[in-house]
């Protein structure tokens, strides 16, 4: 009986697809795919936004489907895809450090303690020329990423992503140095 409702409420959304059948079809496949991610470990609150994202797809996106009766496949194939997708953002998430915070941090070099500039020199020797320019333009000249870009003559993303991997790379070095003076003050 369930499935016969069901089959009704989809078929009038792919022939109509007007908000009153998107809001049934709605109110029917929202709480299955708020279980389907809870099954797989998602919080209720990301669930929930998880299935909006996917009801948002098959609203936009309903109209490719040729097969009628495949569209269940095809909901909970989207459901899946997203939340690969959420767990992909997720694992790529790297914590770094915005160097203008841990300024305090910073060890004076010990060849040439000249002051701040020096010590910023000594740090950015661990990076290469380009991400060296992108740290100096960004931290320094603050300059905004699409300047960045321009100057560099790469994409904006290019230039972002430049900035973020330096700060990864100097999080290595600078993590010790930090952990030291705070157990130290």
């Amino acid at each position: 009986m369930r499935d016969l409702h069901e089959c009704d409420i989809v078929e009038r959304f792919l022939e109509r697809e007007d908000d009153d059948s998107f809001n049934a079809l709605f109110r029917v496949f929202s709480p299955q795919l708020v279980a389907f991610f809870r099954r797989r470990g998602f919080e209720s609150g990301t669930a929930e936004d998880l299935a909006q994202e996917v009801m948002l797809t098959v609203h936009q996106k309903a109209g490719q489907i040729k097969d009628h009766k495949l569209f269940r496949a095809w909901l909970f194939t989207v459901a899946r895809n997203s939340a690969n997708r959420f767990f992909s953002r997720r694992t790529r998430e790297v914590p770094t450090l915005d160097v203008t915070d841990i300024i305090d941090f910073l060890p004076a070099p010990k060849r040439n303690p000249v002051g701040p500039a020096s010590e910023f020199n000594e740090w950015m020797k661990f990076l290469d020329a380009p991400e060296r320019e992108a740290m100096t333009l960004r931290f320094v000249e603050d300059w905004e990423y699409h300047e960045i870009a321009a100057v560099q003559s790469i994409p904006v993303g290019t230039a972002k992503w430049r900035v973020f991997n330096s700060k990864k790379k100097l999080a290595a070095h600078l993590s010790p140095v930090c952990d030291l003076n705070r157990r130290a003050a």
